[in-house]
């Protein structure tokens, strides 16, 4: 499928189904398999729990309204229950319990936290309902699929703009010091990307090329945070960075905040992720570096093909192609992973050309002739 198919796909928010009476767990799902492969034969209830809003305006501003959309065009008919857990596990969970109790047949859950998130399988399991992780890998021998983006290489990625830029913001005085900003430890995806990062840092950290001087988890990805831990390096150095690693745009955006009040805008190499509307002009203004680019109508699309083999009884070994990933517990969970992309300065087109966003979104509110783009 290419990027250009996320333009196909409608982005209107589609309103949130009104709970029904109370009805028989398995209701609607038809004939039984397990929760690990196949799954119900003639599912037509699909739960869908999503992790929170602060994170990324990714999940309701994009992810939201296409993977509605693309189940609806894959799995025709199909009835849908929509719920964000605006940051609580718990919230999660209870989500959970209640899409079982109406009878929802299929879970597709991204979930707020990555371990917690298994009593969710478990639960599932217990009605025979296979789950599909989405976008974060749930931590569950039983978790049926698993669809994402390579966030190990989304890692290696930023720390690879940084190793291929650094030496353009190594200052006279030698500070070579980098911060790095890395997201929720709640999140796997977070450790992900941290693995890729480092395998690629961690070599000039050795060497003493670059100074790791300040590395932390920031709670619940909170931009907020992702600022004060900024400040704390700051103050750490005595104003003295030359990289900060941060995981995603927002905590970019938090980490510009904290390198404006010191002066530092633009004088700072920045990492980030999404590819977000506010992440893409900070690049264009030169105050953050690059972002991960990750088409998420891919994402959406290759779940809904999930969800419609499971319902229709159809092998799904063409939509893995055999991939799989590991849990803690040594399972391999069938996967799909698609590619992330760099972008900085010289490539946002590509982002344009996917559909995912316009240049005119990109440009609002910036002078004409920014960055060399508007």
């Amino acid at each position: 499928m290419q990027l250009t198919h996320l333009a196909q796909r409608r982005l209107s928010v589609v309103a949130v189904l009104a709970a029904t009476l109370m009805v028989a767990v398995l209701a609607g799902c038809g004939s039984g398999g397990n929760s690990s492969a196949s799954g119900p034969k003639g599912c037509m209830k699909v739960g869908v729990l999503f992790p929170e809003t602060n994170s990324s305006p990714r999940w309701e501003g994009y992810d939201h309204p296409l993977l509605v959309a693309a189940l609806k065009q894959d799995l025709p008919g199909v009835s849908i229950d929509y719920n964000n857990a605006n940051g609580s596990a718990s919230t999660q969970q209870s989500q959970a319990e209640a899409d079982l109790a109406r009878g929802d047949c299929i879970l597709v859950v991204a979930a707020h936290d990555s371990i917690a998130a298994a009593s969710i399988v478990t639960a599932a399991k217990q009605h025979n309902v296979p789950v599909i992780a989405y976008d974060r890998l749930i931590q569950s021998n039983d978790l049926a699929y698993y669809v994402s983006f390579d966030n190990v290489q989304v890692g290696k990625l930023q720390g690879q703009y940084i190793a291929d830029h650094y030496k353009q913001y190594v200052t006279q005085d030698g500070n070579n010091n980098i911060a790095i900003i890395k997201g929720a430890d709640t999140d796997n995806n977070a450790h992900l990307f941290a693995q890729g990062g480092h395998s690629v840092l961690d070599p000039l950290i050795s060497s003493g090329q670059l100074k790791n001087v300040y590395e932390q988890f920031t709670p619940n990805w909170n931009p907020p945070d992702g600022q004060r831990e900024v400040e704390a390096a700051l103050t750490l150095t005595g104003n003295k960075l030359a990289v900060v690693y941060t995981a995603n745009d927002d905590l970019g955006g938090a980490a510009v905040q904290a390198l404006k009040a010191v002066g530092l805008a633009g004088k700072v190499l920045v990492t980030g992720q999404d590819a977000t509307i506010p992440g893409l002009q900070r690049i264009l203004l030169g105050t953050q570096s690059m972002t991960v680019f990750k088409p998420y109508a891919k994402e959406a699309d290759a779940t809904a093909q999930l969800v419609a083999a499971i319902s229709k009884g159809q092998s799904t070994a063409s939509l893995t192609g055999g991939a799989t990933v590991a849990t803690q517990g040594g399972a391999n969970i069938p996967s799909v992973l698609e590619t992330p992309i760099s972008i900085d300065k010289t490539n946002i087109n590509e982002v344009v050309a996917s559909g995912q966003v316009t240049k005119a979104q990109i440009c609002q509110g910036l002078p004409a002739g920014t960055g060399g783009f508007c």
